[in-house]
């Protein structure tokens, strides 16, 4: 009995920690820290979506940031006839740490407007209403970073993004950070 009561704690505290939503892959256990104005995204908050038509703020807490970065943001529910796909929201680079903090926060900048840029979420109108997720990924950006060939095609189209497959034909390493807020389609009802 203490075994399965364990096992069940270990689990419980394992989904406490996602930043990602279940089944997304890679999963991540680092929280980003994203502002639309002033307003923090919580994992999961269903927000809005006039509300994050703009590009946010992002940064971290608690981490010595050097480098750059690269921001993708993503729509793991996009119809596509009888399934879902995913749209690419924003794949930017060269953040770098601003030296100004919002609530403890790290703040990151860019003044990178691509390799796609930012275009809030809108997701369309369906019956049943269906959350869209909107996923934060931040990588370590390596030097020279470029959209690999192979890539290019879907960046562009925005279009049936794979994240796993991205991180691998680019050589990043796994994202340091992530976060992800719901839009509920067709909804423009305030939820925060």
């Amino acid at each position: 009995m203490m075994l399965m009561t364990y096992i069940s704690s270990l689990a419980l505290a394992g989904a406490a920690l996602a930043q990602t939503p279940t089944g997304f892959l890679p999963a991540v256990n680092n929280t980003l820290d994203v502002y639309y104005g002033t307003t923090y995204i919580t994992p999961g908050l269903l927000v809005k979506k006039s509300s994050v038509s703009k590009q946010p703020t992002i940064g971290l807490t608690g981490q010595t940031l050097t480098g750059k970065y690269l921001l993708a943001m993503i729509d793991i529910d996009a119809p596509s006839g009888s399934s879902r796909s995913t749209v690419l929201h924003a794949l930017l680079t060269d953040f770098t740490p601003s030296g100004a903090t919002q609530n403890g926060t790290t703040v990151l900048t860019t003044k990178a407007t691509g390799p796609a840029s930012y275009f809030g979420p809108a997701p369309p109108a369906e019956t049943p209403k269906h959350p869209h997720n909107y996923i934060f990924l931040l990588h370590k950006q390596p030097d020279n970073f470029a959209v690999p060939t192979s890539q290019k095609n879907v960046v562009s189209s925005r279009i049936g993004i794979n994240w796993v497959s991205f991180v691998k034909d680019a050589g990043l390493s796994e994202p340091i950070a992530a976060n992800y807020l719901q839009v509920q389609s067709g909804d423009n009802t305030r939820r925060w």
